[in-house]
């Protein structure tokens, strides 16, 4: 399981991609690029349906370096909680920096997010065939665990998508790293977006742990935005839909 104005969108990907249930680490296993893309998209949906609540804290910074304002810098931190499928409950904790870019980016971000959380928003940028064409590239191992590496081509021009790389767990069969740029940009303003995600560890899943999101603004300024993930807390999980989450081995 798998964010449209200036700068709204510099980390546009839905939070919620590659949660896994933790089991182990043998060596990446060859098989081919359809099977591990069933297994992801398999796994994923199993997850999904596990995943029945967790909360955690996040810390937002953005930076901005360029014509007209010189250099800008904002943070926020929030409690976000999520509760199965698609109810989510972003509260502000506090605050700090620019209003241009509290308002304007952070406040907006939080708001789009909320938005997609939506089940039409949801499905529309969905990891699936419906909404991506994969391509395997080879094994890697990033950070320290054996991987699949796949090319995730969007299959349309849409903020919500992206296009770049993707790396797969081989034993979990979670998304572990985005490497990737939206499909679309999210305004004339903004010229280029690179866009990182890593997931990490928490219980029986894999929960974003860091994206990092740097654009560059058409008029020559850079704009980089961060979220770190803290103190998550699994509330609720549905033990019996663990089993057997690697589609059948």
């Amino acid at each position: 399981m798998l964010a449209r104005k200036p700068l709204i969108l510099l980390c546009g990907i839905v939070f919620c991609v590659g949660l896994a249930v933790s089991q182990g680490q043998p060596a990446a296993k060859p098989l081919s690029g359809d099977d591990i893309v069933t297994r992801l998209l398999d796994s994923n949906a199993r997850r999904a349906e596990s995943l029945r609540a967790y909360q955690g804290i996040r810390v937002y910074e953005v930076d901005y370096k360029g014509f007209p304002t010189g250099h800008k810098h904002a943070q926020m931190t929030v409690r976000a909680e999520f509760h199965y499928p698609h109810q989510k409950t972003i509260t502000i904790v506090s605050e700090s920096g620019s209003k241009t870019l509290l308002n304007h980016v952070l406040h907006r971000l939080i708001a789009v997010e909320q938005e997609t959380s939506s089940e039409k928003e949801h499905s529309g940028a969905e990891m699936n065939r419906t909404n991506y064409r994969f391509e395997y590239l080879g094994v890697d191992r990033s950070p320290g665990r054996d991987c699949y590496l796949l090319r995730v081509i969007p299959a349309r021009d849409d903020k919500l998508l992206y296009d770049g790389k993707i790396w797969v767990d081989a034993t979990d069969f979670a998304i572990v790293k985005i490497e990737a740029q939206p499909a679309k940009s999210p305004s004339f303003w903004i010229s280029q977006t690179q866009i990182e995600h890593q997931y990490g560890k928490v219980g029986n899943f894999w929960l974003p742990f860091r994206n990092r999101s740097t654009s560059r603004v058409r008029m020559g300024g850079q704009a980089s935005l961060s979220i770190e993930y803290q103190d998550y807390e699994i509330t609720a999980e549905q033990q019996s839909q663990l089993v057997q989450v690697l589609g059948g081995e």
